[in-house]
Order: structure tokens, then sequence, then C-alpha cells
């Protein structure tokens, strides 16, 4: 069943306000695979006309021939004639089309795989004026290498140039169908912000049998999907794949990661920034610490769906593959509150900056860790500094489950380790607890609802 057209509407207005504020327009949209970045399009041509084409891996001469008979219908007669090269048909499509019409080209890399000439063209056109244009395109290495370069084709001609991201966790109850915080916090461990995913979910009797059904059967749609994604952006996936599945083990430390795969961690900086810029790994260095702070950085995998499969496909595809899906199925439900415990960790995090906490509001968190004053190992999940000043800290611990009784001991704990952490010396700290099945918050306790729900 096809998801309800969710969120989006800031995307939409920047794109509508690109196509109508002038008689020409090239907007540019890219990400992954499966956001929707082609049902933003499709939203935004319902009210226009407009030519919407998907390119895709057949030879050039096929895909003209195509995008001519989708043009037929605003240019009648525009598929009888035969185009021996881009420009000809472009250049007509220039030249005859309505002037409020709009031409919008999805797949945009796979047009240029097999002409890569067309990058040219569309340069030559666009600097004639006059039309309105849309590109776009999930191999976001070739997005990059023709809009955004300095010595890119396209570079500075749009009007917007949009990376479609994740939808926020907001979005998946509706998606979902359920309000249940806590059941939206588990199934955004396992799917993410991605609508695709949402949708394949849906049909499932839960998140169990989902993962079971698309994820670990060799079957299933999804089961390999770190493969695809990878293919659409690097030309050799084997070194990046290492990677996640080292650091999907937990080898978080360039250093570790290096001894692992025998080859020097210096070698691996461009790899890692490479899958950072993509959206599949994050940077992380205690609160208070430079991202220039090589010895204390951890790296991550920052996709949800990436830790899943990593997690519990990777390490088993072997025994996946000899039909062993139910056992592995059980070994998941098994490790699952430790995986839900350190996504919901996460989706804390990132609430911090969206919430008003004691009448303030906060800047983005980060975790903290290393030794204490007192010379023991210390951990903080939650650590954030006011936006009107920098000396007021908000300390959090985060939680799956607490009650009220037990919510004051985790903020006496807190309030200790607040006292033995060197970075908050002199600070004035506010300590917190966020927790997911609680059914209602405090003054010091937030919970999954009231995460859910501020981050629309």
């Amino acid at each position: 069943m096809r998801l309800p057209f969710l969120d989006r509407e800031l995307e939409i207005r920047r794109i509508d306000a690109a196509l109508d504020g002038a008689d020409e327009a090239l907007v540019v949209l890219y990400g992954r695979r499966r956001l929707g970045k082609s049902r933003i399009i499709l939203e935004v041509l319902k009210r226009r006309g407009a030519v919407y084409y998907v390119g895709d891996e057949r030879d050039a001469a096929l895909q003209r021939a195509s995008l001519a008979r989708e043009i037929e219908a605003i240019i009648p007669g525009f598929g009888a004639v035969e185009y021996p090269e881009w420009e000809a048909l472009l250049g007509r499509w220039w030249r005859e089309a309505p002037a409020e019409a709009v031409l919008a080209l999805d797949e945009l890399p796979a047009l240029v795989g097999a002409s890569p000439e067309l990058p040219s063209v569309l340069q030559k056109l666009v600097d004639q004026g006059g039309r309105k244009l849309i590109v776009c395109g999930s191999s976001q290495r070739m997005m990059e290498g023709l809009v955004l370069d300095g010595s890119a084709p396209l570079y500075g001609r749009a009007k917007q140039i949009m990376r479609i991201d994740p939808l926020p966790i907001g979005w998946l109850g509706r998606a979902l169908g359920t309000r249940s915080a806590p059941a939206i916090v588990d199934h955004h461990a396992a799917w993410g912000g991605v609508p695709r995913y949402w949708e394949l979910a849906r049909e499932h009797r839960d998140r169990r049998d989902a993962i079971t059904s698309i994820v670990l059967d060799p079957l299933g749609v999804l089961h390999r999907e770190p493969e695809r994604l990878l293919l659409d952006d690097l030309r050799d996936i084997a070194r990046a794949a290492s990677i996640l599945a080292l650091i999907g083990r937990g080898c978080h430390r360039i250093s570790e990661i290096g001894a692992r795969l025998a080859v020097p961690a210096t070698s691996l900086s461009r790899p890692l920034e490479r899958l950072i810029a993509l959206g599949y790994v994050q940077r992380e260095v205690p609160f208070g610490r430079s991202l220039r702070d090589t010895k204390r950085t951890y790296y991550r995998l920052a996709d949800p769906f990436l830790r899943l499969w990593f997690r519990f496909v990777e390490p088993n595809r072997s025994r996946l593959a000899a039909g062993q899906i139910a056992e592995v199925a059980q070994e998941m439900e098994r490790a699952w509150p430790q995986f839900l415990g350190n996504a919901w960790q996460e989706i804390a995090s990132e609430s911090v900056a969206r919430l008003d906490i004691g009448g303030r509001r906060w800047r983005p968190a980060a975790r903290w860790w290393g030794h204490g004053s007192d010379g023991k190992l210390l951990e903080i999940d939650i650590l954030a500094s006011s936006l009107g000043d920098p000396d007021e800290i908000l300390a959090g611990e985060v939680k799956l489950s607490c009650t009220a009784a037990e919510s004051r001991q985790v903020l006496a704990l807190l309030e200790r380790k607040v006292a033995c952490c060197p970075p908050l010396a002199g600070k004035r700290v506010r300590c917190h607890v966020w927790t997911m099945r609680a059914r209602r918050g405090s003054e010091q306790v937030t919970t999954a609802a009231q995460v859910i729900a501020a981050q629309k």
C-alpha cells in the first residue's frame, strides 16, 4: 500500500518559488535512493504543464525516443521525429515548449552514463535561458560532480539545490498507522527516516516480522540494500563495505579499523570522509572537544538501517543463505533491547535542539566519555549548552524505561557524574532524564511521545 505524501512542505515551497519566480529556472534534487525525491517532483508537477522522464540504463538512442514520446503530450508530433543526438531533441524543446512548461529529468546520472556529453548540452541550453528544468538523481557523487563542484558543467546555474534527507521520526506514526510512541521508536531503530522502508514495513504484522521478511530473508527486497546504496556512489565498494562492517561490529576508532584491515590508518581518511559525506558514517567526539581531535574521535554508523543490517545480516549471511532465518531472527530479538537502547539514545540526543527544557533552548547535544576527576571512567549520554549562555549546561541520561522512583535515582546518579566531569567544572548544570516507555513527562523527565511530537 502506497504511503500518503508526508511532510516535504518546505522543499515543495522552495521548488514552487523557483519555478514561479522567473521565466527560467534550474532546480536540482539529489540524495540517497528511496527517500521520495521522485514523489516530491511529481507533487510539484501535478499543478503544472510538465514532462517527467526517468532515466535508465538503456542506450542513448532508446532513451531519446522514450523522452520524445513523453514530450508529445505537450508538443504534438514531437515523438514522430528521430533525434540523432541530445542537442537536437533538447534544442527543439527549448524552442517550442510552452513558456510555463517544466521538463523534469529524474535519475540524471543514468542518462549521463549513457551520454557523457549530456551535461555540456544542458549547460549550453540553460545558459540560453527561457526554460524551466528540474534534474534529480540518487548518485550523490555524480550529482555533486554535475552541479556542486566548481568545474561542473552546471555549477552556479541552479536556483535551488536541495539534498533530500530522511524524514524526521515525527512522521513515522502516521506512516505505520500507530500512535504508540514506544512502537514508533522501535520501528525507527530499524528503518530510520526512509519513506520506502516505512512503506514496506507497514505491510507486515510487526517490526520483527517485517525485518525477518524483507531484510533477513535472502529473497527479501532489502536483503542486499547496502550494496545497492554503495554502488550508486562509489566506484570500488569493497573498502567502503569493509569499513562499514567493522564499525557495525564495534570498531569505532580509525586505528582499530586499520589494524583489522591490515592497512595504515592514514589510508582510511579519504574513504571515511566519503562515507561521512554520504551520510552513512558519523564522526563523534566528546562534548566540548574539537572535531579535529583525532585521538578522541569515534566513528559510528549514522544510518539506522545500516546499523541494523551490519549488526544482524552481515555477520550471518552464510547462515541466512542456508535457511537459518528463524534462528537468526530469534537471536536478533534477544539482542534487540541493547540495539534499541542505543537507537533511543541517539533519538533522544537529536531531540535536544528541538525541545524547550527548563524554559531554555539548547544547542545540539553530544555524549561525553573519558576519565572523571576521580580517575574513573565516566560517560554521560547527553550534554548540551544553552543557546543564551554557554556556561549553562543540560546533562541527560537516557533510559528505555524508568518509573518515577527510578527517575529520582537516575537523576541522583547523574548529579554525581556531573560533579566528576572535567568539562563541567564551574558550569551551571540542569539534569534531565529521557525515558522511552513512560506515559507522562515532568519538569525533569521527557518521554518518547514528547520527543516524537517535537520532530515534525
